[in-house]
């Protein structure tokens, strides 16, 4: 009789407690997962992308409507205080622009609010990391008043050490030194900052993008700023896919360093960078812009078209350049990337080139630095050797390089890898080069890729296929 009555008034004392927590967690949930799911249906999304998020909730609730939240939205509007990139002409740059309306490349961009491509640009391609370093420690050192860099990873190490000493040299001459870091690639960085304190002390200015505790109610952690843009007085630009670390560049002294590559560009071009820059750290420091110093005349002979993505560009507009370069090549479509996770349409537009007698190489590492991204590929590069594409597998130092060569007309390098992060998530920039003596230079770059690398993709165990066949349900999520 005693016991009864202690149950009872256990029922009695806690019962109410449990079902208020219970009710109240029931109605949360339901509520986050009623409005993840709308979300879902709303944005701009690929049928594919939708029923893995939608998959996910329905097994995860709990795990993937928080993480939807998080990592899971892919555009910004300007409500959420980062401006879209507006694009200016300055006057005296319309005689080297070429608007040609008839040309369909061309005029897709335009209509997604890309500016057009400009003539009198000088560009070369540096691929290796030991020159890379020392271009960049040369371009610093000859600056006379701006300096101007944003990079993904930046890592304190003996080769940004020496960066840092460069910079701050200048920042003492009185050169306005400005340094962008992604919050995420850069994370060790942010973390412990006394390495930037006697650039900070000389006048250099320092940021990330964007600091989670200053923010913590505007930040889109999964929106990473990827983008390289080294800008020197308006009038050089360094970009590519190369970072600022050891891994990437510095002295040759025995370092075994990523296969990447770093571009060199001068001319009108350079001022498409400087808007894309500008808006970024704007958008970082709320610092108002500055001015763009002309230069008077422009000489070189490469027509170059500069293309940024990501959250702040309403459209898709650099993926939507992709498909028509793949759908209209008519020789060749060679493509450089360390991680090759394409939607249905990509692999799709790859495969029709194929057929339509297109030379299409991927060139990839045999294995790259993520586990997951190589589980996530592997189905779309069997896909493309089994119908007899050209899949090259890069057997050196990791290959991190992006780069795509379409037919004898030009082709694309830049930040952006074939994966839907990069074409999807990322603040990315790409230059697209219309020239001979970019296809030339970049032509050579990739057949010495080829010399060290295998061919086709070797039959997986079951075990490993059921994997990859599962990861591909989940690759939009990657």
């Amino acid at each position: 009789m005693q016991k009864s009555i202690y149950i009872e008034e256990f029922i009695i004392d806690v019962t109410p407690l449990q079902f208020l927590l219970t009710y109240v967690l029931v109605v949360v949930a339901g509520i986050l997962i009623f409005s993840a799911l709308s979300h879902i249906l709303y944005q701009k999304r690929s049928p594919t992308s939708m029923i893995s998020w939608m998959l996910s909730i329905f097994f995860l609730p709990y795990i993937v409507v928080p993480l939807y939240f998080l990592i899971g939205i892919r555009k910004r509007e300007p409500k959420h205080k980062k401006d879209y990139v507006t694009f200016e002409t300055i006057r005296e740059y319309a005689p080297y622009e070429l608007d040609d309306p008839h040309h369909a490349f061309q005029n897709l961009l335009k209509k997604n609010g890309i500016p057009v491509a400009t003539k009198g640009n000088t560009f070369e391609l540096i691929t290796n990391d030991t020159e890379a370093y020392d271009r960049l420690l040369k371009e610093i050192d000859n600056a006379k008043y701006s300096i101007d860099i944003c990079t993904y990873v930046f890592q304190f190490d003996k080769t940004t050490m020496k960066i840092i000493d460069a910079l701050t040299k200048k920042a003492n001459e009185g050169v306005k030194v400005r340094l962008l870091m992604d919050l995420v690639g850069s994370f060790g960085a942010s973390f412990n900052q006394k390495g930037f304190k006697v650039l900070r002390e000389a006048g250099g200015e320092v940021a990330f993008f964007t600091p989670i505790l200053k923010r913590p109610f505007q930040n889109y952690i999964n929106l990473r700023n990827h983008r390289k843009i080294y800008l020197f007085d308006h009038s050089t630009l360094l970009s590519g896919g190369m970072n600022l670390s050891n891994e990437y560049m510095g002295e040759a002294d025995g370092s075994q360093r990523w296969e990447d590559l770093l571009y060199c560009l001068k001319g009108p071009s350079v001022y498409h960078f400087h808007q894309i820059f500008q808006n970024d750290w704007g958008y970082a420091t709320k610092e108002e812009k500055i001015d763009f110093k002309i230069a008077e005349a422009y000489e070189g002979e490469s027509l170059v078209q500069v293309v940024p993505s990501g959250p702040d560009i309403p459209s898709d507009a650099l993926y939507e350049a992709l498909l028509n370069a793949i759908y209209n090549a008519k020789e060749r479509i060679w493509i450089v990337t360390p991680y090759f996770v394409p939607d249905e349409n990509m692999i799709q537009a790859l495969v029709i080139a194929y057929h339509k007698g297109v030379d299409v190489k991927l060139i990839t590492p045999k294995n790259s630095d993520h586990l997951l991204a190589d589980l996530g590929r592997s189905p779309y590069m069997r896909e493309l050797d089994e119908i007899g594409a050209d899949v090259v597998l890069y057997e050196g130092e990791m290959l991190h390089a992006k780069a795509i060569l379409f037919d004898d007309l030009g082709g694309m390098v830049g930040s952006v890898n074939l994966d839907n992060r990069s074409l999807f998530l990322n603040y990315e920039v790409v230059t697209f080069v219309y020239s001979p003596q970019f296809i030339e230079s970049i032509e050579t770059w990739m057949n010495t890729l080829m010399l060290n690398a295998s061919r086709g993709m070797k039959k997986p165990s079951k075990v490993r296929e059921a994997i990859e066949n599962i990861m591909k349900v989940f690759a939009p999520l990657l």
